[in-house]
């Protein structure tokens, strides 16, 4: 039986794994890892499966501001210095 939740399931969600990112964005799992551990994507940690929780809709949007950046050319380290002034500036 299969554990993975309908895709109804997730857009109604809060939050959602990093797998139901990779359906909801289209982007590749490895892709996202790396993102979150560059700390672009926000997301909390469930204690006991120490399984990370992504707010859906403002992680979404993330993932949709990252691709922009990276379509208009610009570097991993110019996007983390991006998105480092908006998190001090406005809040995306």
């Amino acid at each position: 039986m299969s554990r993975q939740r309908s895709m109804e399931a997730i857009l109604a969600s809060e939050y959602v794994t990093i797998g139901e990112l990779v359906r909801l964005t289209g982007a590749r799992y490895s892709t996202l890892k790396f993102y979150t551990e560059e700390g672009f994507l926000p997301f909390e940690q469930a204690e006991e499966k120490l399984t990370r929780r992504y707010p859906r809709e403002k992680t979404v949007e993330r993932i949709a501001y990252i691709r922009s950046l990276r379509d208009e050319g610009k570097t991993i380290p110019q996007i983390r210095e991006i998105l480092q002034e908006d998190i001090h500036g406005s809040n995306r």
